[in-house]
């Protein structure tokens, strides 16, 4: 006599199971990105103008 005693499930399981997977970020890192983007260039010009100031004097 084979001594297989494993139950079978009682509930099917799915042949494959789902995963979430994210595949792009959030819509809040690209404004954030923009953000920092532009305020790195405000600044950079705003700094270039106090150069330009100073040349002149």
């Amino acid at each position: 006599m084979p001594d297989d005693t494993t139950p079978a499930p009682s509930t099917p399981v799915p042949p494959t199971s789902r995963r979430y997977v994210e595949t792009k970020p959030p819509r809040g890192v690209y404004v954030r990105v923009f953000i920092y983007v532009v305020a790195t260039h405000a600044l950079l010009a705003f700094m270039s103008l106090l150069v330009l100031i100073a040349k002149n004097r």
